[in-house]
């Protein structure tokens, strides 16, 4: 059992840190483009409006492009399910396959000019993609880990169960099973978000290769759940 909740660990840090990288190097690239978390491009889109600024046609398209990439992953999870088969690994490797096409294109149409042009948008709504499909991996399949694009939920519950021991209150192996998951996937986010920022100021899109190869050696870590 420990040896399972180490993994599980890993992969949900592991998760957190691709969904920080991925959304702080798109933010840089994307002029302010949100993949992990699209419901915050409504927030630039008003602000983006009422300063006639540009890139407002990208964050109208990210949240459909988000929805087809989270109902695909469910319908993925379904086949695979039905044919008996346990949906992470090919999950994980159908997010890496969609950061590499990601990258790529980033990298082919660059310099990608004005946001609400084509080849702008093309690359965006890839890397919204694969956020939206991890997304779809932690509601569908690892859901008994912590949340790995929105740390928002994470920091809530860390303080929870931290102010509880605080308080003088039992703390049992299920929390603290969770406070281990919860703290690491906001660290690893925040050192993803870093790196991100860091790495596409230095590699461009090149920089994206690297959460893809962090999802490669995700798969390659037992997982424990019943559709791991």
């Amino acid at each position: 059992m420990p040896v399972r909740d180490h993994g599980d660990t890993l992969i949900g840090a592991g998760l957190a840190f691709t969904a920080g990288f991925v959304d702080a190097a798109a933010f840089i690239a994307l002029t302010g483009l949100f993949t992990a978390h699209v419901t915050g491009n409504f927030v630039l889109i008003g602000a983006e409006l009422m300063s006639t600024s540009s890139g407002v046609i990208a964050k109208l398209l990210a949240l459909p492009v988000f929805i087809l990439a989270v109902a695909l992953t469910r319908l993925v999870t379904l086949v695979l399910e039905r044919r008996g088969m346990a949906p992470l690994r090919p999950l994980l490797a159908l997010e890496a396959a969609v950061l590499i096409a990601f990258a790529v294109a980033g990298i082919a149409l660059s310099p990608l000019g004005s946001p609400d042009g084509i080849a702008a948008i093309t690359v965006g709504m890839l890397g919204v993609a694969a956020m939206g499909i991890q997304n779809g991996i932690g509601r569908l399949v690892i859901g008994h880990l912590a949340a790995t694009t929105v740390m928002t939920v994470n920091v809530t519950q860390a303080v929870i169960d931290l102010t509880d021991r605080f308080c003088g209150a039992r703390a049992t192996a299920q929390t603290n099973t969770r406070l281990k998951r919860t703290l690491s996937a906001v660290l690893a986010f925040a050192v993803g978000a870093l790196a991100g920022a860091f790495g596409v100021a230095a590699l461009s899109f090149w920089s994206i290769f690297v959460p893809a190869l962090i999802l490669t050696g995700l798969m390659m870590i037992p997982a424990r759940g019943p559709n791991a």
